[in-house]
């Protein structure tokens, strides 16, 4: 490496990754100037398909309240007018879900009952947001307020002085497929709706979610509605309700919505155990919520851009998985019979092909405890089903992605040590796991599992059998063969990492072995992975930017998820120089040091569904998210900063600042981590790969249940967009020269220490330094 050279392409492009890097800590915007919720945007991602949402949640809340626009995952900040304020939404998800009972206030009669018709405009000047509070000016002159508690939307709605002043909630539309609904107006102050719908891309098993309404005050008079037929005074409908109030002289209404996945009478409980407060009352107990979770993570330097891109990044961390269970503990399980959580709380909504990467190991970081009861709840998925989850929505499976991402998921949970306890959760979980990993569902369970498993285990590969039928709904594993066998292969190592520590010994052996599959699909005249069909023959285009059988990706993009064993990958490729010289031109390196952002923005991919024909890293998808790591296993660990600053380039403090779909925190989660310098390169094992931070210093507050020590802080002064390289780095004071952590090795220390300079150094560049093969 030419060090002159390569130093002034990098100050060539400083001034494009600028925003990224720590301003002088006396100039950062910090707690002593504000709360850290004040930092927080939650209308990033609302615009070019991040699909995020800006109303009101609390932390893993089963409630969402939030305004939909007519976007299929609810709100789109390019549109002017709302159909909504529903109660269900998911953080980033790339199919229409949720939206269920859309409540808007109106004046005068009550003539249509389509909100796409009755729906109302408004202006972005008038709307705000911050965690737990939403609020919006409607055109119509009046006011709507939305706030949140674990299971109830609370809502409050100023209206001109009027006679006739309505709140129309709407349980007959929704962002889903509806198959049926019940509306009851239960007394001149309540009610009730029960909401059955299907469908997460596909159709699913129908799942019913409950709601009761109750008001500050009694209407004047209400109705109800079917189809288009609205009756004045009735009681009970099928698709809808309007209330109406005299808002004369006192022009406030407030509202309180509870909701439940297991009856009517689950909601009713939820708003007794959390209702019967102010609107003020609640959204304040809102704010200290999230501050306090927020308050975890302290963040000094940086510019005002760059903390409010990571806060809310952090905050849209903790926005999913989401309360199952009512307050009660009663929850449905996917057997659709009712269940009691003892001992622990119930959780739903698992986009776990998405979250297995990022979002799960920052959670067993920062919130373990909730971390914990959500691999329980897999685990009695897996119990009461019959079958470990894929892509689980509510009380269903709805099987869209592909691969085995549950396993990781629940290894990872082991690894951080969660599953330790006397309910034999870890032995629970490994036997839920290896009948996951050595089987296929039958015929009448509604999970597909890995459903090319026979001929992986027969043949080493999934075979890709291009639009073969299946009968269940969802995606499948035959149409994303190549991928699915690098998922199975990777999901296989952290399976047999977890025997071989639980003394399974011929178990460990059997999956190690699979581990190494990925070679089976390796092509030695193309140099890439490529995709077997059924006979075994190689298919498809040998050009890996036009390959087939990678599911959202192609084989450039794929060809770093060998997490367990990248020395053997880089080996297979031709060895380090092979590999390095491969890892430049996917991520346009010497392009990215003259131009960070811009190479990031315009020759990496770019857009959010932009999956195929292309030969670069694709920063908006999940497949090679650990890519820019791979470097720390071939000797160039310096390279990982430079690609990871410039990708985090792409997060900004703007409707349009997401890279990609959400996914329950994903890419939230990426950033988050990405920006603290401590990275999960192995999913589902127990390593963290390291990185310059952006902040000079982050304290971690961490559990001592899990932590001992009880915090972890992370410097490194005057890191900025020239000084970003790891000259040295310190742990517990004493030098370190490896580029990972471990997780038990995080739990004995309490400072990681960076020194940093302009330009690279021998920092992490031995054998020695790089993560090990789990084999």
């Amino acid at each position: 490496m030419r060090w002159a050279r390569h130093l002034r392409l990098l100050m060539a492009g400083a001034v494009a990754a600028s925003a990224l890097f720590a301003a002088p800590a006396a100039q950062a915007v910090g707690p002593s100037a504000g709360q850290l919720t004040d930092l927080v945007n939650p209308f990033i991602g609302t615009e070019n398909d991040g699909n995020t949402y800006p109303g009101a949640a609390v932390p893993f809340g089963m409630v969402q309240f939030s305004p939909d626009t007519g976007h299929n995952t609810g709100y789109d900040y390019s549109q002017n007018h709302i159909r909504g304020f529903s109660l269900v939404h998911l953080s980033g998800v790339g199919c229409g879900l949720g939206g269920d009972l859309p409540v808007l206030p109106t004046t005068g009669d009550v003539t249509e009952t389509d909100y796409g018709r009755y729906q109302a405009e408004f202006s972005h000047d008038t709307e705000s947001a911050s965690p737990g509070y939403y609020k919006v000016g409607l055109k119509t002159g009046i006011d709507a307020e939305l706030t949140a508690t674990a299971r109830t939307g609370v809502q409050r709605y100023t209206f001109p002085a009027t006679d006739k002043a309505n709140v129309l909630l709407n349980a007959g539309q929704s962002l889903h497929r509806t198959v049926s609904t019940k509306v009851e107006i239960l007394d001149n102050r309540t009610v009730r709706t029960a909401i059955t719908g299907s469908g997460f891309c596909q159709d699913t098993k129908p799942y019913t979610v409950y709601t009761i309404t109750r008001f500050d005050r009694p209407f004047t008079t209400y109705g109800t509605w079917d189809g288009e037929t609205v009756t004045t005074g009735s009681q009970a409908g099928r698709d809808g309700a309007f209330v109406r109030f005299d808002t004369t002289k006192d022009r406030t209404v407030e509202a309180t919505t509870a909701l439940s996945y297991v009856d009517a009478r689950g909601a009713a409980l939820n708003l007794r155990s959390e209702g019967g407060r102010s609107f003020d009352t609640v959204r304040g107990e809102a704010n200290r919520t999230w501050e306090d979770r927020l308050n975890d993570v302290r963040a000094q330097g940086g510019t005002d851009t760059l903390r409010r891109t990571f806060y809310s990044s952090l905050y849209r961390s903790f926005l999913a998985p989401n309360f199952g269970s009512d307050a009660d503990g009663r929850y449905t399980g996917w057997d659709q019979k009712i269940h009691r959580a003892k001992g622990f709380t119930y959780y739903q909504n698992w986009s776990l092909w998405d979250t297995y990467r990022t979002q799960s190991q920052l959670l067993s970081l920062l919130a373990p405890r909730e971390a914990r009861d959500m691999a329980i709840s897999v685990i009695k998925i897996d119990e009461e089903s019959g079958w470990l989850p894929k892509w689980g929505y509510g009380t269903v499976e709805t099987n869209i992605m592909t691969g085995d991402p549950v396993t990781p998921f629940l290894t990872n949970a082991y690894q951080q040590g969660l599953l330790k306890g006397s309910e034999g959760y870890t032995a629970r979980a490994y036997r839920a796991l290896k009948k996951n990993a050595d089987g296929v569902p039958p015929a009448d369970s509604s999970a597909v599992g890995r459903e090319a498993n026979k001929e992986y285990i027969a043949n080493g590969f999934a075979p890709y059998v291009k639009d073969r039928p299946h009968a269940k709904p969802g995606d499948s594993d035959y149409d994303h063969g190549a991928s699915a066998t690098l998922e199975y292969a990777l999901s296989d190592a952290m399976l047999g990492a977890m025997a071989r520590d639980l003394g399974h010994d011929a178990d460990a052996a059997r999956y190690a072995a699979r581990s190494e599959n990925y070679r089976k699909i390796y092509d030695s005249s193309t140099g890439f992975f490529r995709a077997r069909d059924a006979s075994g023959a190689f298919t498809g285009p040998a050009d890996p930017a036009q390959s087939e059988g990678f599911h959202e990706g192609t084989s450039w993009q794929y060809q770093w998820l060998v997490p367990q064993d990248l020395p053997g990958m880089v080996d297979l490729i031709g060895g380090k120089q092979a590999a390095n010289d491969r890892l430049d031109s996917f991520f346009a390196y010497e392009q990215l040091l003259e131009d960070p952002a811009k190479t990031a923005r315009e020759v990496w991919v770019n857009g959010p569904y932009d999956y195929y024909n292309a030969d670069k890293y694709n920063p908006q998808n999940e497949p090679d998210l650990i890519a820019p790591y791979t470097y720390l296993s071939t000797g160039q660990p310096w390279k990982t900063t430079d690609v990871v600053h410039a990708a985090l380039t792409l997060f900004t403090d703007a409707p349009t600042g997401m890279t990609g779909n959400d996914d329950l925190g994903t890419m939230s989660a990426w950033n988050v981590l990405s920006s603290i310098g401590i990275f999960p390169v192995q999913p589902g094992y127990d390593t963290w790969g390291l990185s310059t931070p952006v902040f000079e210093r982050v304290d971690l507050t961490l559990d001592r249940r899990y932590y001992p020590r009880g915090a972890l802080t992370v410097t490194a002064p005057g890191t900025s967009d020239s000084d970003r390289y790891i000259r040295s780095a310190q742990v517990n004071g004493s030098s370190y020269g490896r580029t990972y952590l471990t997780t038990d090795a995080l739990r004995g220390i309490g400072s990681l220490a960076f020194t940093v300079g302009d330009e690279p150094s021998e920092w992490g560049t031995s054998a020695e330094a790089a993560p090990p093969a789990l084999n």
